[in-house]
């Protein structure tokens, strides 16, 4: 049987690219959400190519391009957050995943994109989110990681996401840093946590509640056992998902009485970025196509990891260290063994998914694995024990000692958990902020605002950055005032046109 290494001969791994994109809520000098508009200094959040909005008017995502090399793919990001913090005034940029202090839902403000047809898309399927699983839910932000390598199939990819799906665990241990919330984040809710400070809630031993039943989950996607054995059963999968009516949303309806939209469908996804899933297979779509149909059309081009917690101790919310360690984590997914999945895996994982995110630090935690039961500290070292090889292989190839010394650190750091950013977190909130979420949150965010602060743009990086956005203000302008000319659609025409499952199949 082949090993990782005989694997990885037939890849490119000079030919490994990386992006990422960066949510975070806008805040004010408290820590309470900013209402206002999407700032206009900012450009256009449909068409701007780097700097748009997620869910909510004040949820910003930083969207890089994707590079060859790390440090570059980091300079861009933390350029962007620069271009950002000089345009926002006295604002932050929240830097933790779970949010402070919110307001109440209806007051949390969804994302505006202008008056053409796919930006009222946009914003109804923003609508639909509020209606199916609340605004709280949406405000809870993080980072994609999205990571191709030269050479691979669409083969290798479902290969990397089984093995991906099935060592989350292994991420969520050591990256995963929300281990708490306010209260208000989970009032009416059957939570479980346990109080820290006066207004904060935690799990002694949580490593990312984002992750857990309390963030990205749906009880009515659960009954959605989407497979990773191929391309054509997971397109179907989704397919089914995205084309039939599901009876609580049908009952609530796409119009409301006074004829504005609630969703922008009945079926139990909207869209296909509906699906929580903690990777997705991706491919670049072309202008209006869509993700679906460029899968079936094209294969898999990039991964897109979406479990990656903010992490509030760095400036930016990531560094090379996590780089270099998902890098390798991804490779060793691709090149090890990868046998299929099955129903009754599936639901494995999904449960030591939640069980990590809730107890991953505990000691003696226990996950379940092939229907036995199997010590998380055993099965992680596995792991990296497996990935060591790969990365001492990156390391030839970059002429570098980067990425053994990036795993090495992430091997010993999973061995003593008191040094996982997730119990650096309750250690700080403790010692520092009287136990409360909302202080630490806002300390951190004050910190990364001033260290950027402290390198301020260049005159060329200010005119550029202008440029960028007038570019994409009059990008949106021209959308718009095609949609209005000869030949252009109503919304509900548009809408239906959209949803139309030809477009979905090849």
């Amino acid at each position: 049987m082949p090993s990782p290494l005989d694997r990885l001969q037939r890849l490119d791994v000079s030919a490994m690219r990386r992006g990422i994109e960066k949510e975070g809520l806008r805040v004010l000098p408290d820590g309470t959400l900013a209402h206002d508009a999407h700032p206009s200094a900012l450009g256009s959040a449909l068409t701007h190519p780097h700097i748009t909005t997620d869910f909510s008017e004040s949820q910003l995502e930083l969207v890089t391009g994707a590079h060859q090399g790390i440090d570059d793919c980091l300079r861009e990001l933390t350029d962007i957050h620069r271009e950002v913090l000089q345009a926002i005034g006295p604002q932050r940029m929240w830097a933790s995943s779970m949010p402070g202090h919110l307001p109440p839902d209806g007051d949390i403000p969804i994302g505006y994109y202008g008056s053409s047809n796919v930006g009222q898309a946009k914003r109804v399927y923003r609508n639909g989110l509020v209606h199916r699983y609340g605004a709280r839910m949406q405000t809870i932000s993080g980072i994609h990681y999205n990571w191709s390598i030269g050479g691979a199939t669409t083969e290798d990819y479902f290969a990397l996401i089984r093995n991906f799906r099935r060592h989350v665990f292994v991420l969520l241990m050591l990256f995963g840093a929300s281990p708490a919330v306010t209260k208000g984040f989970v009032a009416g809710l059957d939570h479980g946590l346990l109080p820290l400070g006066e207004d904060t809630l935690h799990l002694p031993h949580a490593t990312s509640l984002r992750m857990g039943r309390l963030g990205y989950q749906s009880d009515a996607q659960a009954a959605l056992c989407v497979s990773y054995n191929h391309l054509e059963g997971y397109a179907s999968s989704l397919h089914g998902a995205l084309i039939g009516s599901h009876p609580p949303y049908a009952a609530m309806g796409v119009q409301a009485p006074d004829g504005s939209y609630r969703q922008l469908g009945t079926s139990l996804l909207q869209i296909e970025n509906e699906f929580y899933s903690p990777i997705r297979p991706k491919r670049v779509t072309q202008p209006g196509e869509r993700p679906l149909h460029a899968l079936r059309e094209r294969g898999v081009e990039y991964v897109e990891v979406r479990c990656m917690d903010l992490q509030p101790e760095l400036t930016v919310g990531i560094d090379e260290h996590t780089l270099r360690v998902l890098d390798v984590f991804l490779l060793w997914a691709m090149t090890a063994d990868s046998p299929p999945d099955s129903p009754q895996e599936i639901r494995e994982l999904v449960g030591n998914q939640r069980l990590v995110a809730a107890r991953g630090r505990e000691p003696g935690l226990v996950l379940r694995r092939q229907g036995e039961d199997v010590p998380l500290a055993d099965w992680a070292a596995e792991v990296m024990a497996q990935g060591l090889p790969l990365a001492r292989h990156l390391d030839e190839v970059h002429h570098t000692d980067a990425f053994s010394q990036a795993w090495q650190k992430a091997t010993r750091d999973l061995k003593h958990t008191d040094t996982l950013p997730s119990a650096r977190a309750l250690q700080t909130m403790q010692r520092l902020h009287g136990g409360e979420h909302a202080a630490f949150g806002l300390a951190a965010s004050d910190r990364a605002r001033e260290a950027l602060l402290a390198q301020p743009l260049s005159a060329a990086e200010r005119e550029a950055a202008l440029l960028r956005a007038d570019r994409s203000r009059q990008e949106q302008a021209d959308i718009e005032a095609a949609d209005q000319g000869p030949g252009g659609l109503t919304f509900e025409a548009y809408r239906q046109q959209f949803l139309d499952p030809a477009r979905l199949v090849v």
